[in-house]
């Protein structure tokens, strides 16, 4: 498997991974019944829980570009050192986004939003060319 391959698998995982502490968050907050039920009017929620559920929205959001971008840069050959190294940016820089986010760390989110960008960036150049 090739290293835009497995950094898109991680960063899948990373996807899901951070569903997990909001949903504990709201469950310890709301409540049992109110998360396994219809959810209708549920209340919004602020704090490090509001800023989890943003960040995890925000990395589905950027998955579906970054996952088109290595699949099109494997599909078509185009797979190099270069797309290695703009997907290990873009994970790298989606866990200190999240990490960021979800612990109110406003530069340091946008800092690293715009990095995981230049990863994105970096597998665009080489499939144009």
């Amino acid at each position: 498997m090739t290293t835009d391959l497995m950094m898109l698998t991680w960063s899948a995982v990373l996807c899901v991974l951070l569903a997990v502490p909001y949903t504990i968050g709201l469950t310890q907050k709301l409540g049992l019944t109110i998360m396994v039920g219809n959810r209708e009017d549920f209340p919004d929620v602020e704090g490090w829980i509001g800023r989890s559920i943003r960040a995890h929205r925000n990395m589905v959001e950027n998955l579906a570009p970054f996952a088109a971008l290595v699949l099109v840069a494997h599909v078509a050959g185009k797979a190099n050192s270069g797309t290695a190294l703009g997907a290990q940016i873009f994970f790298w820089a989606r866990i200190v986004h999240a990490g960021a986010y979800i612990g109110g760390v406003v530069w340091l989110r946008t800092v690293a939003w715009t990095v995981s960008v230049i990863g994105m960036l970096l597998i665009l150049m080489a499939i144009i060319r």
